[in-house]
């Protein structure tokens, strides 16, 4: 069954987050921040509207997207500013789901069919205003679309065989059951979805009334753990991303409830004998990415988005204080291509006398271009070598340096793994 979503929009100018008709800067503008902070609060997916006119603008507001699908887990769906296939292209590699293109620009018409057929259907939306001529909605689809996205005008758009957004239509929240229902309507942007928008209140009412949407279903109950004899349940807490382990807290039947139903980790204060919501006091809330038990039942562990530091010490972990410890060799591959990363990058900030890495920085990107083909061919030579140890040495080689051009063009690891991760 299809996902009902709820959309909000971000309107970018010059980078930044703005009012879609002043184009004044909203806060500090941090668009990221916001589409972060979105995610977290339970929006499903987000439309970002480019309002550049300029090169260089489009630029900026390009260089957001990437970073809002950096660093934000949310799909996004973006356009505003197509004047030809490239910019189709700029928005798709930016990392977004989908692109739409404007109906009131007459040359966007004449694209969609050019762009479905060139980067898939799925990868198309279409933007229509009230104005737009319905008898021709379906022939979006024909050309290829698989997304109208609908300004104030959703309803014309119904039983053409194309998914809906309804977007800023100014629609009731008692009014979205009956759209979602139906299935006709993809999901639903309006002018209300901001960061006070209680979204996972919505979602649940929505399921509740039969309408399928993005929310957490516990595949156990409470009542399948085994707790403790106060009716409790140890749950560890790890960073979904680096998979540190930040503290230790217990749930009872209530917390793990309400984490379900708000998406915040929530949980029992046995000093205080009441249950809290984890940043209630100090901003430095959990959101849930992942809860599981394990093969006894009996201790939860979480994966959460940490807004802050999870310790009121203000260290990133509570487990900081160290009892014993033995020398060992960390090998994960992330963090040591991290750990490399970082060191190339100080030597690029902090130059030192008789460094290698400084003298290829030194000699431009040039040479290091001329270095990482050099090592590439290497690679070539040593796989015919039936010794498997040489190409280990010339792909550690190859990697070096292509770390050295990473840190001269700007690109880091989690950027090149997020990529990865699309294909």
């Amino acid at each position: 069954m299809a996902k009902f979503r709820l959309m909000p929009s971000i309107y970018l100018f010059n980078g930044e987050m703005v009012d879609k008709d002043t184009k004044e800067k909203i806060g500090d503008g941090d668009a990221v921040a916001q589409a972060i902070l979105l995610n977290n609060l339970g929006a499903d997916e987000l439309l970002i509207f480019d309002l550049s006119s300029t090169d260089e603008e489009h630029e900026k507001n390009i260089s957001t997207m990437i970073k809002i699908s950096d660093e934000a887990d949310i799909p996004t769906i973006v356009g505003g500013n197509v004047k030809r296939l490239e910019d189709v292209k700029k928005y798709l590699y930016s990392g977004a789901k989908k692109t739409f293109l404007d109906t009131a620009k007459e040359s966007n018409r004449d694209l969609v069919k050019e762009a479905a057929e060139r980067f898939g259907g799925d990868k198309i939306a279409v933007l229509i205003h009230d104005d737009f001529d319905f008898s021709k909605v379906k022939q979006l689809k024909y050309d290829g679309a698989s997304l109208v996205i609908a300004e104030n005008c959703a309803r014309q758009c119904f039983g053409q065989g194309i998914r809906v957004v309804s977007y800023n239509a100014g629609i009731e929240a008692a009014e979205y059951v009956e759209m979602g229902i139906g299935e006709k309507v993809y999901g639903i942007s309006d002018v209300s979805m901001d960061e006070t928008y209680d979204y996972q209140k919505i979602k649940n009412e929505l399921y509740k009334n039969g309408v399928s949407t993005n929310v957490f279903v516990p595949k156990f109950q409470f009542s399948d753990l085994k707790t403790n004899a106060d009716g409790m349940i140890p749950v560890i807490v790890q960073d979904y991303k680096t998979n540190q382990v930040l503290m230790l807290a217990y749930m009872n039947e209530e917390a793990f409830n309400l984490t379900i139903a708000t998406g915040k980790m929530t949980y029992y204060s046995r000093s205080r004998d009441e249950i809290w919501v984890k940043g209630e006091t100090s901003s430095h809330y959990q959101y849930v990415k992942e809860l599981s038990v394990d093969c006894d039942l009996d201790t939860m562990l979480a994966k959460v988005h940490q807004i802050g530091v999870p310790c009121h010490t203000g260290a990133e972990t509570c487990f900081f204080n160290e009892v014993v410890k033995k020398d060992y060799e960390d090998t994960n591959p992330m963090r040591v291509f991290e750990d490399v990363y970082n060191v190339i990058l100080d030597r690029k900030e902090h130059p030192k006398e008789g460094s290698y890495t400084n003298y290829l920085f030194d000699k431009g990107i040039d040479k290091i271009l001329k270095k990482v083909g050099e090592e590439a061919t290497e690679i070539v030579i040593a796989a015919k070598n039936p010794d498997p140890q040489e190409i280990k040495y010339e792909i550690s080689d190859f990697l070096y340096h292509v770390m050295v051009l990473m840190a001269e063009k700007g690109v880091n690891w989690k950027e090149i793994i997020k990529e990865l991760s699309r294909r």
